[in-house]
This record gives structure tokens, C-alpha cells and sequence, in this order.
């Protein structure tokens, strides 16, 4: 069955200009398919163990991960050159192996508890769970985490828009070239998202990829959005090859996060190893932003994210609190 087959009917005939009707994880499941599996991965296409040693520490109590996550990052000045140069940037040593640990634990637990024992996903998803799990919460929440978001995007106070919890299991193919300025819904260029994964991802199990550049995304942008097919994933790599654009797709080592901007493209290979490849990603945005005139389905189910925020209006919904500076 081709990846197009898979889509319900009813999702291919939606409009792009409509808003989402469905849930985040039928979301996930049409985005996935419109990825032209076809690209050659630089990954290995057998499954592989992950040789990554597993933490034997005890885990930290909830005091001492607060602690962890709300102490600042020493943050080089060429980070901040690098992630307005490029769009991205990798930072080693961000949290520590026991805390990742710990949050690897819970989002298992909370995605079988959500999803089922045995849901029959290449790619599992889930949001929103700060709401009501304390582990998340702290890293939803970090002022560590916002403090460098901030820093990164050179303002002074910045919002949670939202997080995802992101398991791509064993077998699960590649995820589509994008940027997040299509999908979030909101006025201003200051946004971007920490992509936080749970163990080391080595080049096989599919590492997010980043196009080098922050203007990188101008050369596509004629480039009609299709997320019923694979024409717009097909047509973007080709244009980036066309032009020879860089691509850092090296491994994460453990502990080490990424930030992108919404306007960096990135995309991520398939995970041909043995084990779920999960990652935690929180976005956060300019204090004072609005909502967009008019959000469409791509955005998907923006109006959880934001309740009781209309289009055009400030967004200061009681989900999207200030992360830093930590008010209180």
C-alpha cells in the first residue's frame, strides 16, 4: 500500500484553507505520509541495536530536576551567531543524562496510556501533557530551556506556544522537509523550538537535519504546500540539491539539544534502529505576539493550544504562560 493509500478520504479532500477537524495524532499520521521515502537516507537501512549505554543512575526527585532545569546555560555568543546565521544551532550538555532518563520513563508510560499498549504507530504523538504530569511540566516550563530560546532570538520574554512528545518507532520512515512558519499560527518571526531528545541519537536511528542557512527557506517559497502527497517534500529536496545547500545531519550526543527558528528548514531520516528514537520539542514565542488573520488545517489543532484566542488576537491564554524570565 503506497503512503498516499493510507490517507482517509476524507482528510485528501480537505481544503489546505480549512482549519485541522481532527485530533494532533491524525495530525502526525498525514504529515508522516506525505515523506518521499524514496530520498536516499545517509542512515543505514537495516535495523541496527543501539549501542548507546543505558543509564544505570539512580533517577533524580522531582526538587533536584527543578533545580536542574530552571539553573541558566552559560550560552556562547557564537551560539547566538550561529543560530541567526543559520537557523539552528546544537548545544552539548544541556540536561543531564538522569533527567533525560527520567522524562524517557514518563513519556513511555504516558504514551501507552494514551495510545494504547499496542497502537500499531510508526510515529507516536502527544501534547499538552505539563497539564497534568508533574516530570513534564518541569521540562515544559524550564526557564533554563526559555532562558536560551530567549537569548537565541535576542528578545527579553518569551511564551510556551506548546510541546510535543515525539516517538518515532523502529521501522518508522523519514519525516518531510518543512518549516515551522507554515504550521504555527502566529505573527512574528520569533519563534522557535527546542527539540530535546531522550537518549543519543546515532546517524541510523534518524537525527533531525537541518538546511543550512536562515534564508534557506526563501528559495522554496513558491513551492505549493501538499501534505496529502509527496509532491512538496519531493520538490524541496530537489530544489535544495539544485542549489547546493548544506545539510548538518550528524548524530545528537546524549545531553545535547537543538534550537530552530520557525523560518529553518529541517526534515530528519528514518529510524533503522532498534529502539523508539524519542524526543520532547517545546516551542516558544515573542511575549506580545498575535494569533494570525486567518490559520488554516496546517496549523493543526492550534485552537488547544491557545484556548479562548481568537484569530487577530494577543495570545495569553492560561496554556501559553511566560517561561522566562520565571514570573513568581
Amino acid at each position: 500500500m503506497t503512503d498516499e493509500a493510507k490517507l482517509k478520504p476524507q482528510d485528501r479532500e480537505e481544503e489546505i484553507s480549512g482549519e485541522w477537524k481532527h485530533d494532533n495524532q491524525q495530525w502526525w499520521n498525514q504529515y508522516m505520509a506525505s515523506a518521499d521515502n524514496a530520498i536516499v537516507s545517509t542512515s543505514g537501512s537495516s535495523a541496527e541495536k543501539n549501542h548507546s549505554p543505558e543509564y544505570v543512575g539512580s533517577l533524580p526527585k522531582v526538587a533536584d530536576l527543578q533545580a536542574e532545569l530552571n539553573a541558566s546555560y552559560e550560552l556562547d555568543p557564537l551560539s547566538i551567531n550561529q543560530f541567526n546565521r543559520d537557523g539552528y544551532v546544537k548545544l552539548k550538555r544541556v540536561i543531564s543524562p538522569g533527567a533525560l532518563a527520567l522524562l524517557r520513563q514518563e513519556m513511555e508510560t504516558t504514551l501507552r496510556d494514551d495510545l494504547g499498549e499496542n497502537p500499531k504507530l510508526d510515529f507516536r504523538s502527544g501534547e499538552m501533557m505539563w497539564l497534568t504530569n508533574t516530570i513534564f511540566r518541569q521540562f515544559v516550563l524550564s526557564s533554563r530551556i526559555a532562558e536560551i530560546a530567549a537569548a537565541l532570538m535576542c528578545v527579553e520574554r518569551v511564551r510556551l506556544y506548546h510541546d510535543n512528545s515525539l516517538a518515532k518507532e523502529p521501522g518508522c520512515g523519514r519525516t518531510p522537509w518543512h518549516y515551522d512558519a507554515e504550521h504555527f499560527p502566529i505573527a512574528t518571526n520569533n519563534v522557535c523550538t527546542a527539540w530535546i531528545p531522550l537518549q543519543a541519537i546515532p546517524q541510523n536511528m534518524g537525527p533531525l537535519a537541518f538546511a543550512v542557512g536562515m534564508e534557506t527557506y526563501r528559495l522554496v517559497e513558491s513551492v505549493e504546500s501538499s501534505r496529502f502527497d509527496m509532491s512538496y517534500d519531493r520538490t524541496v529536496g530537489n530544489v535544495f540539491a539544485e542549489h547546493g545547500v548544506d545539510v548538518d545531519d550528524g548524530p545528537f550526543e546524549l545531553g545535547e539539544i537543538s534550537f530552530h527558528h520557525s523560518r529553518s528548514f529541517h526534515t530528519a531520516g528514518p529510524n533503522n534502529m532498534t529502539e523508539s528514537r524519542m524526543v520532547l520539542a517545546t516551542t516558544y514565542f515573542e511575549d506580545g505576539a498575535c494569533v494570525v488573520p486567518a490559520p488554516t488545517m496546517i496549523s493543526g489543532d492550534w485552537r488547544k493550544f491557545m484556548p479562548d484566542v481568537g484569530a487577530g488576537e494577543p495570545i495569553r491564554s492560561r496554556y501559553n504562560p511566560v517561561c522566562f524570565p520565571r514570573e513568581g
